[in-house]
């Protein structure tokens, strides 16, 4: 037990490196990156306990944007192997919960000074690899966020470990902060690593144990991920890696009486999916298990005839097409006045036409691969979609090629209807669609806005009329769990902008603040009286 109440000091987020040319850290990371895509090939094992196993289905990891490499293989797994995770969390479960708080702490504080040191150019290397992320968007996530989650999460809890009940003379109140009764299942994608790493570790260190099955394409990251918690010193069981299919997985999972909760990033299909498991399995549970996840998103810019044009078009540069769009926050649709649009038309264009293209081991391109074939298909399909529409024109990009990697141009979309497929459906790929509307039809088009997608992830506001700010912030409340003023609808913070979205794009449980770890604990209400009545007649019987 704690022998004292010990503080955490107030965390701060962790500096962005700059990388600029002939930068010492850009050449450290350079030289990194190009020994991991020249080392021999890897063979990732599946963390299971304290052993590492692997199978004789070996996957291969190729990076999105040269995808003949082969980076390595992971080993792919079945039913036996979740098995096997479940077991093995739940046998290091009692260990850890009962290990006092601090000592968890200790390994994740650890964890992101491992990270911001020593393991900062292998977790940004890795991602430029695994994931065809460029410098700058590859130190963002994988360093930086993944660093304030660890931080932030750790000082968070003791914040909540903090927050006690009132008492009364004669009576001690407390509460206690117990973990999930059984074992947490992550679910991660593959567009942030800092994701991956957050979702098994937010629940880890409120005491739970877990079964983290990572995106197939994020493999490669995930094995340093891995690294790092071993040598914080994360004990065997509490954090098992799994690669398996998902249906193999769920069907194991989901029908498990010690399934305590998912914490899941993804597809809103997929979670709908899963959701709907678990309440045909809800007899089965020991307790209703907690469901946090945060899914899809179509996500806007409304602009008002009063903005200034080049910040809208800045907006939508950076917004939709960083990391080839492939955020849940990215930048989809654009509503903007007709006074400007010719004015923002030009510089988007121009922007567009700036972007050099390619491998992320030239830290000049401010576009790479989207993530597989998979993706590429569809994103392509989009854009065909729009090249034969008569309610539609391509003003910018529209071009693919997979010949060496997955590349597609950031392509933008002008279209006359308000319900145009890609205005309305996800893509998760480099292209934005925009609506031209009449500059008097502001707060109608703020009703399309508002009516046109199931998501409500995240959005923006850009004005100078700071009514129009009020209205749109009243009327567009719904709209986005992140909402942005004069600002592109990406790039959330830790602990600055807590991250999530509700209707379709999630339960807003809000990553990196304390609404996210309260779903990690069961609270249990304490009171101690210390001198207890021995008579039951109260005074009012006389």
């Amino acid at each position: 037990m704690p022998k004292g109440l010990y503080q955490i000091p107030y965390p701060e987020n962790e500096p962005v490196k700059g990388y600029a040319p002939g930068s010492e850290e850009l050449e450290s990371l350079l030289e990194t990156y190009n020994d991991m895509y020249n080392q021999a090939p890897i063979d990732m094992p599946m963390y299971i306990g304290s052993e590492k196993v692997r199978t004789n289905n070996k996957i291969a990891m190729n990076p999105p944007h040269e995808h003949a490499k082969v980076l390595g293989h992971f080993n792919y797994g079945d039913a036996s192997h979740v098995q096997a995770a479940i077991d093995a969390a739940l046998e290091a479960k009692d260990a850890w919960s009962s290990l006092p708080w601090e000592h968890r702490a200790s390994i994740f504080m650890k964890a992101a000074e491992l990270l911001a040191g020593p393991f900062r150019d292998r977790m940004n290397a890795a991602t430029m690899l695994a994931q065809s992320k460029n410098v700058m968007q590859a130190e963002i996530d994988a360093a930086c966020e993944m660093i304030d989650f660890f931080r932030f999460n750790v000082y968070l809890m003791q914040e909540m470990y903090s927050n006690q009940p009132d008492s009364q003379p004669g009576i001690w109140n407390r509460m206690e902060y117990r973990p999930l009764e059984g074992f947490v299942f992550a679910i991660s994608p593959f567009n942030f690593t800092s994701i991956a790493a957050n979702l098994p570790a937010s629940a880890a260190m409120m005491g739970n144990t877990c079964v983290w099955k990572p995106a197939e394409t994020q493999m490669y990251s995930a094995q340093v991920i891995m690294e790092l918690f071993k040598a914080a010193g994360l004990p065997d069981g509490v954090i098992n890696l799994v690669s398996v299919e998902g249906p193999v997985a769920g069907d194991v999972v989901f029908k498990h009486k010690d399934f305590a909760g998912l914490h899941f990033t993804g597809s809103t299909g997929v979670f709908q999916h899963l959701w709907k498991e678990i309440g045909n399995n809800i007899n089965m549970y020991r307790s209703y298990p907690r469901i946090v996840g945060e899914t899809g998103g179509k996500d806007f810019i409304m602009v008002h005839p009063s903005a200034v044009p080049a910040e809208v078009a800045t907006a939508i540069s950076r917004g939709a097409f960083e990391f080839q769009g492939q955020k849940c926050s990215a930048a989809s649709r654009a509503y903007i006045p007709s006074s400007m649009w010719n004015e923002v038309k030009e510089q988007v264009i121009n922007d567009v036409k700036s972007f050099k293209m390619g491998s992320p081991a030239d830290p000049s391109n401010f576009v790479n691969a989207v993530i597989d074939k998979r993706a590429f298909d569809k994103i392509s399909g989009y854009i065909d979609h729009a090249k034969n529409a008569s309610d539609a024109e391509i003003i910018a990009g529209g071009g693919y090629d997979d010949s060496v990697g997955y590349f597609i141009e950031p392509t933008v979309i002008v279209t006359t209807n308000p319900s145009f497929k890609t205005i309305c459906e996800e893509i998760f790929g480099p292209v934005i669609t925009i609506y031209v509307y009449e500059d008097d039809k502001f707060e109608e088009t703020m009703d399309i806005l508002n009516n046109t997608s199931p998501y409500a992830l995240t959005g923006s506001i850009f004005s100078q009329d700071r009514y129009a700010i009020d209205l749109a912030c009243k009327k567009l409340q719904d709209s986005a769990g992140n909402f942005y003023i004069n600002d592109k609808p990406t790039g959330a913070v830790v602990n600055q902008q807590p991250f999530g979205g509700a209707r379709g794009s999630g339960t807003n449980d809000k990553a990196g603040s304390m609404w996210n770890l309260i779903r990690w604990v069961s609270p249990r209400t304490i009171k101690e009286t210390f001198v207890p009545p021995t008579d039951y007649r109260y005074p009012f019987l006389g």
